[in-house]
């Protein structure tokens, strides 16, 4: 029979085992809860190149609310549950003995896409798959960030700065833009010589307002669209980094063009699928159309095919879709936070603006992304960012 001692010693490692983290179950609505799961460890990664990172801020997005209300997501093979969360950043707390791109203490981001099988998998631009069945953490078939601890491969770990840590948590929608915007430049090498002087961004979210930055970084002069009648806070950030921020409310999209355009590169990131046809027919010649936002429904509209068509033919324009990022975007994404910090310092910062404390307040979490006005970045501080570092080797 076990002594109270045992007990106790059993029950602690028991309890060791296991963290929390924020799941839903798939395909059922409103099903977002707190439970305790399993905690990785290091040697869950073969070849001892496991990565043990302690989560400390996530970021949430639609993308969570839509798989919370049940319009997609999967569970990974084994479980009926999926813990959600792609928006990453954490410290490193352990690493496997033939881990040498990390130490103990490292600020990182992790990518979201993991291999399939296809050739594009294969060769690390896993976001270019092929694949019908595609596996993101936090999204599809794998299991994501809103908990205590994350291991993974150094190949999918991407270092922060620890001048960076304050934004780290940007690093995923940063690199969406970064990859929107170095396919656009890759693609229109094409013309032997392309110089974009007027951008449009459409889109005055996180994902709307980095794409901004990133396009400002770059020289171009930019036009940032939005629902919204200025002035606010979204209006007012892209004013600081020297956009234009122009509400739909006021002036359409085709308007705005004869007065600010024509414009060599827009992207298109609101969700509003009609406005992409728009974007096609206002579009300058040599221009160049990135498509980013995820639309669901059946929305049907009538569009000037014909002038669309011929406007592409005679103007030699290029329209492109671009979803997520592999771990290059991450890394140039990382190269222009760090300037942005230095040419407009204390912007970024500015976009965080709803922070939840513990994984325990996800109610709220939920409740901003779905009614909060004027929020730009929800994200849950998982853990403190500073505090006693207890990271071991593995």
């Amino acid at each position: 029979m076990k002594s109270t001692m045992e007990t106790k010693i059993e029950t602690s490692a028991k309890k060791n085992d296991l963290m929390n983290a924020l799941a839903v179950i798939p395909g059922k609505p409103n099903t977002l809860h707190f439970r305790e799961v399993p905690k990785p460890r290091v040697d869950d990664v073969p070849e001892g190149r496991g990565v043990l990172i302690k989560i400390l801020n996530v970021g949430v997005d639609g993308t969570d609310k839509e798989i919370n209300a049940a319009e997609y997501g999967a569970a990974p093979a084994g479980d009926d549950y999926l813990i959600i969360g792609h928006e990453s950043f954490g410290r490193v707390e352990s690493v496997g003995p033939n881990v040498t791109e990390f130490q103990l203490g490292d600020y990182v981001s992790l990518t979201v896409r993991r291999p399939g099988s296809s050739l594009y998998d294969t060769i690390g631009t896993y976001d270019m798959t092929t694949d019908d069945v595609y596996f993101e953490r936090g999204i599809n078939l794998r299991h994501g960030f809103l908990a205590e601890y994350a291991v993974d491969a150094p190949e999918y770990i991407i270092r922060v700065p620890e001048n960076l840590k304050h934004v780290g948590v940007l690093m995923e929608p940063m690199s969406v833009a970064q990859k929107a915007m170095e396919q656009a430049y890759r693609i229109q090498q094409r013309l032997r010589v392309w110089k974009p002087k007027r951008a449009a961004v459409l889109g005055s979210g996180t994902l709307g307002l980095l794409a901004a930055l990133v396009l400002r970084l770059r020289g171009l002069e930019v036009t940032s669209f939005g629902n919204t009648t200025p002035p606010f806070l979204n209006s007012k950030l892209i004013e600081e980094i020297g956009a234009r921020y122009v509400s739909t409310k006021e002036l359409s999209l085709t308007d705005a063009s004869s007065k600010y355009g024509p414009f060599d590169l827009i992207l298109e990131g609101t969700g509003y699928s009609p406005l992409v046809f728009e974007a096609m027919n206002v579009l300058a010649k040599n221009g160049v159309l990135a498509m980013v936002s995820v639309t669901g429904g059946s929305r049907q509209v009538e569009v000037p095919s014909d002038k669309i068509n011929l406007g592409f033919v005679l103007g030699n324009k290029v329209a492109f879709g671009s979803v997520n990022a592999n771990r290059e975007y991450f890394e140039s994404g990382v190269k222009d936070i760090a300037t942005a910090e230095l040419q407009y310092p204390g912007w970024l910062r500015k976009l965080l603006t709803h922070p939840v404390i513990g994984l325990e307040n996800y109610a709220e979490m939920i409740r901003l992304l779905t009614e909060a006005k004027g929020a730009i970045k929800v994200y849950c501080e998982v853990a403190a960012m500073h505090g006693s570092q207890t990271a071991t080797a593995g």
